[in-house]
């Protein structure tokens, strides 16, 4: 995969999957890791990542089930 944008994603998705995590957590290691590159916009508009609250905890980011398919299929090749 040529595409740094690219396997950024699939790294995004592939911590998110882990577990859900805090916005904050996410947008500070995203913006702090590769900060002239779409790679949170990118997974955003292609819907494999959401935002949702839970109480308690706050907004937390987790992959959907489209950015796991997408993991799936491009980490598998790899």
């Amino acid at each position: 995969m040529s595409d740094p944008v690219e396997a950024l994603i699939l790294d995004l998705l592939e911590w998110v999957a882990a577990e859900s995590r805090p916005y904050s957590e996410v947008m500070e290691a995203w913006r702090t890791s590769c900060p002239r590159l779409p790679v949170w916009e990118d997974a955003n508009e292609r819907g494999f990542i959401a935002r949702h609250y839970q109480e308690g905890f706050g907004t937390l980011i987790s992959v959907t089930a489209l950015g796991r398919e997408h993991l799936v299929k491009h980490r598998a090749r790899g």
